[in-house]
């Protein structure tokens, strides 16, 4: 901690804070990457509220380019007149996550949207390194806009998927896919391989992500930060869609993601900026142990229904 202005942390966070900081045993970094993914599944199980009632969630597998790409369809009204989806790639640093880590928050967004969700279980790291996870997502995409009826695509996802909600954007807006990317809503993203950051040495430990994980997932993901789709933050943003960024108020990446935001304004991009202050990168999938969670994800997912009404020609 560097000087007074730090934002404080809300008494929840700070309580779950203090509970994950006395825990004993090895850390994630200190992990093979299947042990880190089983302790983040655990993880959630604990901290996250269960999915809850929700009116069809679908398994499917489609084709990738290194084979079958698993997705979860999600909707809340399956009978509805065709609309925009919402295509949602999970975080995980690109190592660990999987369709159930993310699986409470896809139900929610699913519900609150009233859009189906389609969750992509991308190829991970260090198994398959930068750039298999973009492509997958890229393949993906273009399959859901090929072969799931809607009217446009909402791209969204969290840290390492934001970074490849970001990248997909990207992709899509220089070889578009059969249907338009009308908006994107990147949470917590990572935009950028280098650590130079204030929020960096700010939060780099004990606050959930720590510089040492955050080393641990790039260098098993081994991104180029001349590709785009690692360090989209030196890339022009021009012709992007609408986007709602946000950021965690205690999070190492909450300075790039803020950068970012800025750089999407300067380049005429609608864009609406959102932090969680008080709050700490990963919250979307800890409503439990973060009951104020809730509170960032309603708030911003009313505001994502929003802009995508408004690009979507909603009176």
């Amino acid at each position: 901690m560097t000087d007074g202005t730090i934002q404080q942390a809300r008494p929840d966070v700070a309580a779950f804070l203090a509970f994950l900081n006395a825990q004993e045993g090895p850390k994630m970094e200190e992990l093979p990457p299947a042990g880190a993914r089983e302790m983040f599944r655990v993880m959630g199980q604990l901290a996250d509220v269960p999915r809850g009632d929700i009116a069809k969630v679908e398994d499917r597998t489609i084709p990738g380019p290194a084979g079958d790409i698993p997705i979860r369809i999600y909707d809340s009204h399956p009978g509805r007149e065709t609309g925009p989806v919402m295509v949602f790639y999970h975080g995980g640093g690109w190592v660990i996550g999987d369709l159930d880590t993310h699986d409470p928050y896809c139900a929610e967004a699913a519900r609150q949207l009233d859009m189906p969700v389609i969750a992509v279980d991308y190829r991970l790291a260090p198994e398959h390194p930068f750039p298999a996870a973009p492509e997958d997502c890229d393949a993906a995409t273009r399959w859901i806009a090929d072969n799931i009826p809607c009217t446009g695509l909402v791209l969204s996802g969290e840290s390492a998927g934001g970074n490849l909600t970001i990248a997909t954007a990207l992709t899509l807006r220089d070889k578009p896919a059969s249907k338009p990317v009308i908006a994107i809503h990147p949470i917590y993203p990572a935009v950028t391989t280098h650590d130079d950051w204030q929020s960096y040495r700010d939060f780099g430990e004990g606050h959930l992500l720590t510089q040492g994980s955050m080393t641990w997932f790039g260098n098993h993901y081994a991104a180029d930060p001349a590709d785009y789709r690692a360090s989209p933050l030196d890339f022009p943003a021009e012709g992007l869609p609408s986007t709602l960024l946000i950021t965690a108020g205690l999070d190492p990446l909450r300075d790039q993601g803020r950068a970012y935001a800025a750089k999407l304004i300067e380049a005429g991009v609608p864009t609406t900026y959102r932090e969680a202050k008080g709050n700490i990168h990963g919250y979307i999938n800890l409503s439990q142990a973060i009951p104020s969670a809730r509170e960032d994800i309603r708030g911003a997912l009313t505001v994502l229904k929003a802009i995508v009404a408004e690009a979507n020609g909603a009176p």
